[in-house]
């Protein structure tokens, strides 16, 4: 459904979504990535487990929540890709470790 307007020399990038990697630019959000996924949902929420996925697109309305690199509840449309970078899509509720 979604993909890339911009050429490919802006370099290239690899990171990991569950575990699978995925070709992306530098300079591009994270959310940018998960839409062009044929899965673009990016969490289940903790009562329905309903999928949600990037939605507004600047922060605002939260349905792009993932981890990222370790860390839960990651806004994705606002966290630029990483080389190496390691995204899991969110299952539920954010675990609260210390």
């Amino acid at each position: 459904m979604f993909r890339k307007l911009h050429k490919p020399e802006q370099g290239e990038l690899r990171i990991f979504i569950d575990g699978v990697e995925v070709a992306a630019a530098a300079g591009e959000s994270v959310a940018a990535v998960l839409l062009r996924q044929a899965e673009s949902w990016s969490r289940l929420t903790p009562v329905m487990d309903a999928k949600r996925g990037p939605y507004c697109m600047m922060g605002v309305c939260f349905d792009c929540l993932a981890e990222v690199d370790g860390m839960s509840s990651v806004q994705t449309c606002l966290t630029t890709v990483q080389d190496g970078m390691r995204v899991v899509r969110q299952r539920g509720k954010r675990s609260l470790t210390f």
